[in-house]
């Protein structure tokens, strides 16, 4: 397989640009100084292209690449990926679900403690001193609470179990009702919202899930309710997120993703009831392995004739 071309979008995981190596011909489309160039002098020899949700594989990059035959992106979403294109140029594309749940779901709840009880509010009080001149503040907390979780995939599934431990009531919104759980179903983002607490989006980003927490469901959420997103920015209307917790509208967040990343609103920087982290719910040493791996065993799985692992198309 030495002699299959793959392009890799962008930097990821120095491990799997070091398998790929040892594989494939590897192009990294990071390092060329004009992409059309590139493209024209090296579209013949790429049949694959490895992506993340960073830089994945518009119409227009696989229009560049009449010999494309497999996309294999490094992450669970598909939002970079445009599928439609994919499925009529008959392109297989893969992800890699599963491997990372845990993380994620684990950086949620990670996000719910660190937003209610605030955990980096106090680390900071403590280190600048003032716990000498009193007490910290009194917090809220997320054992007993009513979550509500938009998306009961496997990442919401693996949320609603750990939330559980907590002795959280569980209710969530989805395309269709689960059969399979006794969790409160609710068709409407806004009542969900209405009867929770603290509110996990967790679904992937399509055009029906753009901007699904909007004004009203924040509204809905209230001034005691804290937003937690460990899906995709664009899951939230950002500008409206900002005003609501500047305005007091909103209790809090914790917020993992953003709508421009890296590129994030610093009117939230100033806000004690905000966490922020720079996507990294799935960001372990293990995990990331595992995901590079897959990535890794979809290719060598396509170009040996065999049956893809994870497939989507």
């Amino acid at each position: 397989m030495e002699d299959v071309g793959v392009l890799m979008t962008c930097p990821m995981l120095s491990y799997l640009e070091q398998e790929l190596e040892k594989r494939f011909k590897l192009y990294k489309f990071w390092e060329t100084t004009s992409r059309a160039e590139f493209l024209k002098q090296n579209w013949e020899s790429i049949r694959a292209v490895v992506g993340n949700t960073v830089f994945g594989a518009d119409s227009e990059l696989i229009d560049s690449l009449p010999n494309l035959e497999i996309v294999s992106t490094y992450s669970v979403g598909l939002d970079k990926i445009d599928l439609v294109r994919c499925k009529e140029k008959g392109i297989k594309v893969t992800n890699t679900p599963d491997v990372l749940t845990d993380d994620v779901a684990d950086a949620a709840i990670g996000l719910a403690l660190a937003t209610s009880r605030k955990i980096l509010v106090a680390d900071s009080f403590l280190r600048n001193g003032f716990w000498k001149n009193g007490d910290f503040q009194l917090t809220t907390k997320f054992s007993g609470k009513p979550v509500g979780i938009i998306g009961l995939g496997r990442i919401g599934l693996a949320i609603a179990k750990r939330a559980e431990a907590f002795g959280c009531s569980i209710s969530y919104n989805s395309r269709s009702k689960k059969t399979n759980v006794s969790y409160k179903y609710y068709s409407n983002v806004i009542d969900l919202a209405a009867n929770c607490e603290f509110l996990f989006v967790a679904c992937a980003l399509t055009e029906e899930t753009r901007h699904i927490v909007n004004r009203q469901v924040i509204d809905a959420l209230g001034p005691k309710g804290i937003l937690i997103n460990i899906g995709r920015g664009s899951h939230i209307d950002e500008p409206e997120l900002v005003s609501a917790l500047l305005q007091g509208r909103l209790g809090g967040a914790g917020l993992d993703v953003f709508e421009d990343e890296p590129n994030v609103p610093e009117k939230l920087f100033q806000l004690q009831n905000v966490v922020l982290l720079s996507h990294v719910g799935s960001e372990t040493i293990g995990t990331c392995k595992a995901m590079a791996d897959l990535v890794i065993a979809n290719l060598e799985a396509y170009f040996l004739g065999r049956q893809l692992l994870t497939p989507v198309l």
